[in-house]
């Protein structure tokens, strides 16, 4: 049960005095984590929600010496109220008022004329603070921030803090409900080892807290000991949970699986090629988990076009030759398909019985397909989420392998694995996407890691250009003149239609105006579309049938087209690094000479051009994955609402990798001292472990 000290902190944030019932239905999309589906709001919520700037507002010159661009407080007698004319209502609303050096005119737009008099009676001093600007000769001020009289003048804070906000929540009324919330903070009990914090200087967790909400000390230095503090916090419960869950997954015996290596040999004979030293490395590394009593959960990446297929195979095939079934799962029909059609040669050339159920098999043929399964009669079932369904058994299963692990969340993960039964199931996760090793860490902690980190021979470089969208009309000339040749391209771009904010390219115009030049040769993919609309296209497109295809990033990870030599990506300014190589990677996958054209609109920002650089000098995966990180941040990276991956509210992976490793050694000996968190610090992680709401995990705890 949650300690009584947490109490006040998950009490419901409409406990607070002014947070009525359409403000606390408006909080939770800002607030909550979306890990922790709750639908309402807590004080712990607000607390950890800290400011992103303060504004001073002790810059007090008066009206001659107020400097244009600068936030001031100034001092004004208002003289005259300027209402906008009658036939004209869309000009401004003007208050004009001044000090002994000169005139200030405050601008108001849409203003109610009597609220306004109310605040600023003619003749009365008031203290104004806002963004001072000059314009035509005067200076103005558009919306102070605060039009106070004295007795409210002495109550602003002289610095005030700026925070995170959404539709319909201010930065006053947040800030009067994080104030209120801060009073309910208790002094908690120190879970971290005393001899670390002082060696670190941090300070307790109250007193962090209130440090990074206070004005006086505008924390907003990601390497103030209190932001520090607060990261290790929350690294520590994190890496605690993960350890936890990895101590109870290898904690519980699997079934040792002692495989000959006769369908390997085959498989191998079969291919047209010999594996790569990373693909040897890795393979021995499973075979080792699998001969094990101990249940292998480990988390393949593989760059792209780094054969983690083959790997895949090779690895189920282990798992037949020990006498039982293997399941791999891929998050679309597409690839499912792509995955038999690539592996059904290599099966029959083993004598290994290989099947597919996704959503498409119904009927008499998926009854039949599902008594083979129950029956033993399939040694491996390739399919979709389709694999979830409650009526899909097997008779002995021993080994799943899940393919691009971030598209699928942990419940559909242990949904899988449950139908091992009892028996020990051993669980490969793959990725096509490179991962930061501080983000592999944090994502995947309870996992063992393995790296495919060459290129198999035979595959060629990728000459990638950077052009300016004003070479449109050549990029477009040259596509005509390679599928002229018999080559096939894929052109990206970031928008699915037009959009009246964004001045960058969409899909369906560029689909429009490629269709005029190449007559019934385009096609047009994106993720609005449904699976039956868009996969007819995506074959036409693998088949030869059309030789552009138009799209957006829904064709990053999976499409494997080995005809196709080319990849536009329109406006590349607007995609992290990650992205942009999975989207190349689509291409450089046959025998054709292949290139990527990086179309973009300038000027370009500092970040985006390294990011751009970066592309254009390397085509090292891991390499690229770091770079991201350091350039865009960990929120960005990958998409952030992407499952699987981390989500920190005080930390970042970016800036804070160092004080993670930490945590997870210092995860790591906690749990070996004291596996059931018993002792005095053991109880106050426990206290941690609630308060980042990793409730699941203290389940997991042992009682021995």
């Amino acid at each position: 049960m949650r300690p009584d000290i947490l109490t006040p902190l998950f009490a419901s944030v409409s406990s607070l005095p002014g947070a009525g019932p359409k403000l606390a239905a408006r909080l939770p999309r800002l607030l909550v984590p979306r890990s922790a589906a709750r639908d309402e709001a807590n004080i712990t919520d607000l607390i950890l929600h800290f400011p992103s700037a303060f504004i001073d507002r002790r810059f007090r010159p008066d009206i001659a010496h107020a400097e244009a661009g600068m936030i001031a407080t100034i001092l004004v007698t208002v003289d005259k109220h300027m209402p906008p004319p009658p036939h004209n209502r869309r000009l401004p609303y003007r208050v004009h008022c001044f000090d002994d050096s000169g005139e200030l005119e405050l601008v108001f737009f849409h203003a109610r004329g009597p609220w306004l008099r109310e605040q600023l009676p003619e003749g009365a001093k008031r203290y104004v603070s806002g963004r001072v600007e000059h314009f035509n000769g005067k200076v103005q001020m558009a919306h102070p921030d605060y039009m106070l009289d004295d007795e409210a003048f002495a109550a602003l804070p002289p610095i005030e803090p700026v925070y995170p906000l959404t539709e319909g929540v201010s930065n006053k009324v947040l800030g009067k409900l994080i104030a209120a919330a801060l009073t309910k903070c208790p002094e908690l009990p120190e879970w971290q080892d005393p001899s670390w914090i002082a060696k670190q200087n941090w300070p307790p967790f109250r007193e962090a807290v209130l440090a990074l909400h206070h004005p006086e000390h505008a924390v907003i230095d990601p390497e103030a000991p209190a932001r520090l503090r607060l990261a290790y916090d929350e690294f520590l419960a994190s890496q605690l949970a993960l350890t936890l869950v990895r101590a109870h997954m290898h904690g519980k015996s699997g079934q040792a699986m002692i495989a000959d290596g006769s369908r390997r040999k085959m498989i191998m004979e079969a291919l047209p090629y010999k594996l790569t030293g990373a693909q040897t490395r890795v393979l021995d590394e499973i075979a080792a988990d699998l001969a094990s009593n101990n249940r292998m959960l480990r988390l393949l990446q593989g760059d792209v076009g780094a054969g983690k297929t083959i790997v895949a195979l090779l690895s189920l095939a282990m798992a037949v030759e020990a006498g039982f079934q293997g399941a791999m799962m891929a998050p679309t029909d597409l690839l499912a398909r792509q995955h038999l059609a690539a592996l059904q040669p290599l099966c029959d050339a083993a004598g290994i019985r290989l099947a597919l159920l996704t959503a498409r098999e119904k009927g008499a043929r998926r009854r039949q397909l599902l008594q083979d399964l129950q029956a033993g009669d399939i040694d491996i079932l390739i399919g979709t989420h389709a694999l979830l369904q409650p009526d899909v058994e097997f008779h002995k299963l021993g080994l799943v392998i899940i393919d691009e692990q971030h598209r699928f969340g942990v419940r559909q993960r242990l949904t899988l694995q449950a139908k091992g039964g009892r028996r020990g199931l051993d669980v490969l996760v793959m990725t096509a996407t490179p991962i930061p090793r501080t983000l592999t860490l944090a994502s995947y902690g309870d996992m063992d890691v393995s790296r495919l980190d060459e290129r198999p021979e035979g595959r060629r470089p990728i000459d990638t250009r950077i052009l300016p969208m004003a070479r449109l009309e050549d990029v477009i000339a040259g596509v005509r003149r390679a599928v002229a040749d018999g080559g096939r391209a894929y052109w990206v771009c970031p928008l699915i239609e037009d959009s009246d904010l964004l001045d960058v390219s969409d899909a369906e115009n560029r689909f429009r105006e490629l269709s005029k030049i190449f007559p019934g040769r385009a096609g047009l993919v994106h993720g609005r579309m449904k699976r039956e609309e868009r996969d007819p296209v995506m074959e036409q497109f693998r088949a030869g049938e059309i030789d552009v295809l138009v799209a957006t990033t829904v064709i990053e990870v999976g499409v494997d087209v080995p005809e196709a030599g080319i990849m536009v990506i329109e406006h590349a300014e607007r995609f992290g690094l990650a992205q942009l190589h999975q989207l190349r990677g689509r291409v450089g996958r046959g025998a054709v000479k292949s290139s990527c054209l990086l179309l973009y609109q300038g000027p370009l920002s500092e970040t985006a051009e390294a990011r751009l650089k970066i592309l254009r000098s390397s085509e090292d995966g891991f390499l690229i994955a770091e770079e991201d990180l350091r350039l865009r941040g960990a929120g960005d990276l990958l998409g952030a609402k992407q499952s699987g991956l981390p989500e920190f509210r005080l930390s970042d992976l970016a800036l804070h990798g160092e004080i993670l490793a930490a945590a997870r050694d210092d995860a790591r000996l906690i749990l070996a001292a004291d596996p059931a968190l018993k002792g005095p610090r053991g109880a106050a992680l426990r206290t941690l472990l609630y308060l980042f709401e990793r409730d699941a995990a203290i389940g997991l705890l042992t009682s021995g």
